[in-house]
């Protein structure tokens, strides 16, 4: 039996997004009342919303040209899309408290505890359970992130991405614009705002699906992630 583990927050109207980025808003363009001519109905049947937000809302991947000025080629549409259908394990940073830096050493006491290595092409997901403890609260920006030196050595373990809970992959104003720029060096990208990965820890290797849109030209995509394991 295969059991999937949702791994991506709902998008709606006014959710949290990262500061300065563009606001969501959710309406409904055309509605079955509407199109049907009915107009003494106190309901509305929403055929088709207008979704309005941008690419870096909700759970996210980036893509390689979001990473620094001179990756701009690297658009979301011309990752391959390998890089987002792999491996996955999940280790437990979850003593890590708001604006902790994650360290090599905390990543390797990890994988040793949960008797797990880390291979080529991989995602490595980081629970912190930072979404249940502030997701919608004012700590929601002040969540821990990988540090300079373990965004490096996971590049170097030449995985294909790594996930975090918050809504940026490093600890914002201390490693944050630095981790982007490790990963368009070394090629690999990352997952923010993701969700339920206190679900996969201590369960081993699954497979991981992290698809993003097509968007041409796109610096990063939502995307629908997912852990599958197979019974």
């Amino acid at each position: 039996m295969v059991e999937i583990i949702d791994l991506s927050q709902e998008i709606f109207t006014g959710m949290p997004v990262f500061p300065g980025l563009p606001e969501v808003k959710i309406t409904v363009h055309a509605s079955h009342e509407q199109l049907d001519g009915i107009t003494d109905s106190d309901v509305v049947s929403p055929a088709v919303n207008r979704l309005e937000f941008g690419e870096h809302t909700g759970t996210h991947v980036d893509a390689i040209n979001h990473m620094a000025r001179q990756y701009r080629g690297k658009s979301i549409d011309t990752m391959p899309l390998t890089m987002f259908y792999t491996e996955g394990i999940c280790l437990d940073l979850s003593h890590k408290g708001l604006q902790e830096l994650i360290e090599v050493a905390d990543l390797e006491r990890a994988l040793s505890v949960a008797g797990l290595e880390i291979k080529r092409g991989d995602t490595v997901l980081l629970c912190t359970d930072h979404y249940r403890r502030a997701f919608g609260t004012d700590n929601w920006h002040n969540g821990p992130g990988v540090s300079i030196d373990a965004a490096r050595w996971l590049g170097q373990q030449r995985i294909a991405a790594f996930g975090v809970e918050p809504a940026s992959p490093g600890v914002k104003g201390v490693s944050n614009k630095e981790v982007h720029h490790i990963c368009g060096e070394l090629g690999f990208t990352h997952y923010e705002n993701m969700i339920n990965l206190y679900l996969l820890v201590g369960r081993g290797r699954f497979r991981f699906i992290g698809l993003p849109l097509n968007i041409r030209g796109g610096t990063g995509s939502p995307v629908r992630a997912i852990a599958v394991f197979e019974g």
